[in-house]
This record gives structure tokens, sequence and C-alpha cells, in this order.
């Protein structure tokens, strides 16, 4: 089963304010995997069970640079990171002092972070469908061609071309809301941000070179 925190990493950074042409949520799917680079944004991500309860509220932080590099981190409840850089992905817990460490296609494979971290190849994992508009906003709809994904779909909802909100079915019967706060388009990133070295003491899971 793919890790929680990859499942939604490259999904939080559909942020791209999508051309005037733009007929409906695919169209502007295809220009962000056009036309943006790099991203900055706060997240806001509810989970609830299959009764709809309120199970998790996570706050945190997202930084992208395509292709297939980003840094997720979450601040509250608790404090936990995600790095990729291109080839591989680690995910560290401080409270467990414990780095999981996947190379970039074990991690991702066809997850929502292969879909928005990488390139134009992205119909060929996923099928695409422009959904109709909703509670004010334009849906786009992504199922993943791999069975063993680890979730159903995810359906992204834009206003004004811009993403307001990711929803995420997993396979479990849980839905995954994330609301986006503070975006910024291809801000300038520092390429150290994409690289992690585990702390020292740290216990270290999976490929380690």
């Amino acid at each position: 089963m793919f890790h929680p925190f990859v499942v939604f990493c490259g999904a939080l950074v559909l942020l791209l304010t999508a051309p005037a042409f733009a007929a409906n949520a695919l169209d502007d799917l295809r220009a962000f995997v056009r036309d943006t680079k790099t991203v900055r944004a706060e997240f806001v991500q509810v989970t609830a069970g299959k009764r709809q309860q309120q199970t998790q509220n996570v706050q945190g932080t997202l930084l992208l640079s395509r292709p297939g590099k980003f840094r997720w981190s979450t601040e509250k409840p608790y404090a936990q990171l995600v790095v990729s850089d291109g080839a591989r992905v680690w995910f560290f817990d401080p409270d467990l002092e414990q780095v999981i460490v996947r190379t970039h296609a074990q991690a991702l494979g066809g997850t929502p972070a292969a879909l928005l971290a990488g390139d134009k190849e992205v119909e060929r994992t996923f099928e695409l469908t422009a959904l109709p508009d909703d509670q004010g906003l334009r849906w786009l709809q992504a199922k993943p061609r791999d069975k063993e994904a680890g979730f159903t779909d995810i359906k992204l909802g834009f206003s004004q071309g811009k993403l307001a909100a990711l929803e995420l079915n997993d396979t479990f019967g849980q839905k995954i809301l994330t609301r986006f706060r503070y975006v910024e388009y291809n801000p300038e990133l520092n390429p150290n941000l994409f690289t992690f070295t585990p702390p020292a003491g740290s216990d270290i899971i999976g490929e380690k070179n």
C-alpha cells in the first residue's frame, strides 16, 4: 500500500491559474503540466471515514519543482516530512526517529504524486474525465490505470482555473479532502530543499545509497 503522504504530495500542486481559453478542468490540468515549473503552498487536509465522521485534520506546506521533485511537510497535529529529489523519496517521522527510503518509481507508481509532479505522460497512467460543475467549482476525475494504486479515484475542483479542492477516495472507504491557501506559482526555490540527509541516529529502512 502506498504511503498516505505520497498520495497527496503531488495532488497539492495543481494550483496554476489556467488560461482564459480553458474549456474545462481537463484543460486546466493540461495547462498545469505544460506551464508550471514550481509551486509553493499551504494546505489543510481532513480525513473522513466510511460514515463521514472526521478522523483527522492535518496542516502543512508543499514545495514542488517539476519534474518529480517535491517537499511535503506536515506541522499540525504532528510533524512528518516527505522529500523527493526525482530519483528517491524519503519519509521522515521525527517522533519515531525513522526514515523510509524508496526509489521514485517504487514510491509513486500510479499515485497522484506521479500525476501532478510528473510530465506529459500522465494521461497514459490515469484515465482523466471532465465532470459537471458542482457547488461553483469545475471538476476533473482521475482514475489510476494501475488497479493496485491504493485509491479508487481523485476529484479536483477548480475555481476560475485555480485548484480550490481535492477529494481522494481510497480503497478502504475513506475520503480525504484537501484545501489550499497562500499559493505561489513558479517561485524561485532553493534546490537544496529537495534533498534529504537522515539525522544521526535515525533508523533507516530501504535504499540507503
